[in-house]
């Protein structure tokens, strides 16, 4: 499986997206958007600022577990990922989503 954007409408109307490593497994996860054509736009973004790796900021959660956030170039986080068990597994996310989002495809299940 190639990585992939999934474009999809929440049950309360609004939009959001996944990054999808090749494994399938998600590894980035956007905010909830008014408009389709917001949320298009957020993937583009994603596309954009995804191998810069200024655009990351590594956090951590309440309950220690480490983090990420991708902002565009205007500071606003973009997307973020799931909690992982380790700075070391955090940053082989990092790095999946320096890989796999600026060529991902955008499988639209919006519809």
């Amino acid at each position: 499986m190639a990585a992939k954007f999934e474009l999809k409408k929440s049950k309360n109307g609004k939009f959001f997206f996944n990054l999808l490593a090749t494994n399938g497994q998600i590894i980035l996860t956007s905010e909830m958007y008014e408009a389709k054509a917001s949320a298009v736009n957020g993937i583009e973004s994603v596309k954009k600022n995804a191998a810069d790796d200024g655009r990351y900021e590594r956090l951590t959660g309440k309950d220690g577990a480490p983090y990420f956030t991708l902002k565009a170039g205007n500071g606003q986080v973009i997307g973020q990922s799931q909690m992982y068990s380790s700075e070391k597994a955090r940053d082989g996310g990092i790095d999946s989503v320096k890989a796999n989002g600026p060529t991902a495809t955008i499988d639209d299940q919006a519809i």
